[in-house]
Order: C-alpha cells, then sequence, then structure tokens
C-alpha cells in the first residue's frame, strides 16, 4: 500500500504541468471561440486575435536578469 505522504507529494509535483496544460486549453478556446486574448512578450503587452494577427496594447519594461532563487522587491 502507497504511503499517503508520497502519492501527496507526486501530486503536488503534477501541479506545474497540470496548470499550464489548462492555461494552453483556455488559449485556444477563448481564439477559437472568436475572442481575443491578451499576451505578454517582447517587451510588451499584445492584443492576439484567431487569425493570428497580433496588435500592441502596452509597451513594458524588459524582465530583470537575475539568478533562480532571488528576491526581488517590485516597487
Amino acid at each position: 500500500m502507497p504511503d499517503p505522504e508520497q502519492t501527496l507529494d507526486y501530486l503536488e509535483q503534477q501541479i506545474p504541468s497540470i496548470s499550464a496544460a489548462a492555461v494552453d486549453v483556455a488559449y485556444w478556446q477563448a481564439l477559437a471561440s472568436g475572442q481575443a486574448v491578451l499576451v505578454s512578450g517582447d517587451d510588451g503587452i499584445y492584443q492576439t486575435f484567431a487569425d493570428g494577427t497580433r496588435k500592441l496594447i502596452k509597451t513594458t519594461e524588459p524582465r530583470p536578469s537575475v539568478p533562480i532563487g532571488t528576491r526581488v522587491r517590485i516597487p
């Protein structure tokens, strides 16, 4: 019989991949239903449409390059 703590640890490890898949599905469902989706990237926020076109909504500053695990205070 598996240890309940090990089972819970295993299930918790699956959360990032499951949530990434859910976001991906929601993105494509929104586009398929004719809605536009806001996406960040390339130093800006873009409105993406079902035909693949993108419209720049707002420019953003580049992300800071910091080592993993470093705490960054955002004002």
